[in-house]
């Protein structure tokens, strides 16, 4: 008689491959801002400051990005995630894919550098703007559909916390 198999424990440290354990352990970087080091084989490829946007699962629709404005992950883009606790109680996370590799830490210092792109930066009208502006007002539901990309509301229980994604179809 065999018994039932027990879930993996981790403590500061770990290699995870279930998309449930991954998605929980990148779940602290949502609405973050962060370094990132995008490493083939031995060598840094790129490297940049961003502000994930969201994190979604089984959305082959989805592509993982790194820019400096916004990142988008998707935990199908990996093998496995690979995560350490620094010596100031800070996670680096590496996402693997092959040789290839994705290092993200939290960046608090960074947060004066880059301003999260749903900020928008103050600037004055220009003359020629004359006496018309047009503006759109997102309510709490557009905000939510804009941030996981889908059009349940948050409380439909359909897919989780905004900027995290977890339906299988829309």
């Amino acid at each position: 008689m065999s018994s039932p198999q027990r879930a993996k424990f981790f403590v500061n440290q770990g290699i995870v491959s279930s998309r449930e354990d991954m998605l929980n352990v990148l779940r602290p970087l949502l609405k973050q801002t962060v370094s990132y080091r995008y490493e083939r084989g031995r060598q840094v490829v790129a490297r940049g400051t961003g502000w994930v946007e969201r994190i979604v699962v089984d959305r082959p629709d989805v592509s993982t990005y790194f820019t400096p404005i916004a990142i988008t992950l998707n935990i199908d883009s990996f093998e496995h995630l690979e995560f350490e606790t620094r010596p100031d109680q800070l996670l680096v996370y590496s996402l693997v894919q092959g040789d290839e590799r994705v290092v993200v830490e939290f960046a608090p210092g960074a947060a004066e550098d880059i301003e999260p792109p749903l900020l928008a930066q103050v600037r004055p009208m220009p003359p020629e703007a004359g006496g018309y502006v047009q503006m759109e007002l997102l309510g709490q539901d557009a905000s939510w559909r804009d941030a996981v990309g889908s059009d349940a509301p948050p409380d439909s229980g359909g897919s989780g916390p905004p900027g995290i994604d977890v339906q299988g179809e829309e």
